[in-house]
């Protein structure tokens, strides 16, 4: 996957090639890489800005699957522990779609398939992409390509996830409307959740014919 969004952003025509990296060191390093910039990068007004100095959290770039049962009209959601809602929520156990970290050599389409096989024990056929976003670009490098995927959701349910890396994810499965409304209450308050929900309320015409289309001529 690549790292630069090809997708201009800004009406200035400012782009990476005015950014200096003048220098990086790693501050940290465990499960997620902490790094430290020194850099300075042209201003709106012309010039350039002194050296500054950036700290940036790299944990490498993630796939998310919206699992989608055009049939039933359902998806399917997993439920699972986070320790970044513990400060500011009273149930850190979340309500998401599945997802997974990039790989090197690894397609976030791939990703996407594999992590529906290991979080929810789906199976995934076609697969539409809903868009690419960065979730937090002013402290994390992280790049999202965020899915849509379909599925038979009628044996969907019960308990998944890898032992070897201690998930533990309980697997739910709600029509659109019921989906929807725990959208609309709060209950489903993450980021990845939120617009591929939002993206689905607002395509759900389109791709269940277009899919249900697909589904009969291959039969």
């Amino acid at each position: 996957m690549s790292k630069k969004n090809e997708i201009s952003q800004s009406g200035s025509g400012l782009s990476v090639s005015d950014v200096e990296i003048v220098a990086t060191e790693a501050a940290y390093q465990g499960f997620f890489r902490l790094s430290k910039y020194q850099l300075k990068h042209r201003l709106f007004a012309g010039g350039w800005t002194p050296v500054i100095e950036r700290e940036m959290l790299e944990r490498g770039h993630a796939a998310v699957l919206l699992p989608y049962d055009p049939v039933l009209d359902q998806v399917v959601m997993v439920e699972q522990f986070r320790l970044g809602a513990v400060e500011t929520s009273d149930y850190p156990w979340l309500l998401e779609l599945v997802a997974g970290i990039i790989e090197e050599g690894e397609s976030a389409e791939d990703v996407a398939r594999r992590e529906a096989v290991e979080e929810a024990g789906l199976n995934v056929e076609q697969v539409e992409l809903i868009c690419s976003y960065l979730p937090s670009p002013g402290g994390c490098s992280e790049r999202i390509s965020l899915f849509i995927g379909q599925v038979d959701s009628s044996g969907a349910g019960g308990l998944h996830g890898l032992a070897t890396e201690h998930e533990d994810i309980r697997v739910h499965v709600y029509s659109i409307e019921e989906a929807l409304k725990l959208l609309d209450s709060g209950k489903i308050d993450n980021a990845a959740s939120i617009i591929g929900l939002q993206w689905l309320a607002m395509n759900h015409q389109r791709i269940r014919q277009q899919w249900l289309e697909t589904k009969l001529s291959d039969n």
